[in-house]
């Protein structure tokens, strides 16, 4: 559906995607598949991340045992704290694109 859609609207789409291929029939995730996820789908990211405090309290909260659910805003957002905690982040910013 996306296929003339922009970088940027075809990463979001692909989020989506990944994160419905995970979901159970009601659109959520446990903490525990969260964490799977995360750990399979954006260790690039969180990789290097262990002992930053913030990082050690995220990835906490997901093994607290609990019948919450994370929902796809949620997952949306965590991916978002985790970018901008990674050491990633400060590589893409150096990184010049020629369009």
């Amino acid at each position: 559906a996306l296929r003339k859609g922009s970088d940027l609207e075809k990463a979001f789409a692909t989020a989506a995607l990944v994160y419905n291929n995970y979901a159970d029939p009601k659109g959520k995730l446990s903490k525990a598949e969260t964490k799977s996820l995360l750990q399979s789908q954006f260790w690039h990211v969180i990789q290097g991340q262990e002992n930053k405090p913030r990082y050690q309290e995220i990835i906490s909260s997901l093994d607290e045992e609990s019948e919450n659910k994370i929902d796809f805003e949620d997952f949306m957002f965590l991916l978002v704290c985790l970018t901008l905690m990674s050491d990633l982040l400060q590589e893409i910013k150096n990184v010049k694109t020629t369009k």
